[in-house]
């Protein structure tokens, strides 16, 4: 096999940026981090838009997956995400926490869970169905 093409975790694009979303520890068992909310993420109702919370149970998930078939030139792509959202929240930090429930050779399921940093509360939760797929150019 060729040599795997490595790949910048902290490569941002606009989109992800906006998010706010910091991985703090990743590898393809667990991933966590966090996200600060505010203003700039809010619906025209003034609370944290439903979106946000999706995007990082996705990020969160996909990072995590990606990691656990990196060295067999794959990464992992989302076919699935389902987001509960548990409470509203209009800013603050939440800490992110994302874990694999199985994984395949083809599939992997993922957990991720965003809880409120002041008093553990949950916030929302996720579960994301990920393919793995050949990393391009291995």
């Amino acid at each position: 096999m060729s040599e795997v093409p490595a790949v910048d975790l902290t490569a941002t694009s606009a989109f992800v940026a906006a998010m706010r979303f910091e991985v703090a520890d990743a590898d393809g068992s667990r991933v966590t981090g966090s996200v600060e909310l505010g203003p700039d993420q809010h619906t025209p109702w003034g609370v944290v838009h439903g979106g946000v919370y999706c995007s990082v149970v996705e990020s969160a998930a996909s990072i995590g997956a990606s990691l656990a078939v990196r060295d067999r030139g794959q990464f992992a792509v989302g076919v699935n995400n389902n987001t509960d959202f548990v409470r509203p929240m209009t800013s603050g930090r939440l800490e992110v926490a994302a874990e694999p429930v199985q994984q395949g050779r083809t599939l992997q399921l993922w957990q991720v869970v965003l809880t409120r940093a002041d008093d553990g509360k949950l916030v929302a939760r996720g579960q994301v169905r990920l393919q793995n797929v050949p990393l391009p150019g291995a």
